[in-house]
């Protein structure tokens, strides 16, 4: 419940560019504590833990990917057509 409040509060409030950067803290902190405690990942066997770990390893390469991948794009020049109206 209290992960939800400060995620409502901070929907709420205006952290300039930061909106995004305090959205995915909330969220990956409210996602680490129901990996860790609602799935028992905290008291499971070393071999789990290993799994969990290396999946998370494996999303952070895919995302470093994708947005290396997105950074190196740039828009397409697409020059607008010029209506009847212009030709006259």
């Amino acid at each position: 419940m209290l992960g939800t409040g400060i995620t409502v509060w901070a929907a709420f409030q205006n952290f300039a560019q930061f909106n995004i950067v305090i959205a995915l803290g909330i969220a990956t902190t409210k996602a680490t504590l129901v990996v860790l405690y609602f799935m028992h990942a905290r008291y499971s066997s070393k071999r789990t833990q290993l799994v969990i770990v290396c999946s998370v390893f494996w999303l952070a390469i895919m995302l470093a990917l994708t947005l290396s991948d997105y950074q190196t794009r740039h828009a397409e020049y697409r020059p607008v057509p010029r209506s009847a109206a212009y030709n006259a």
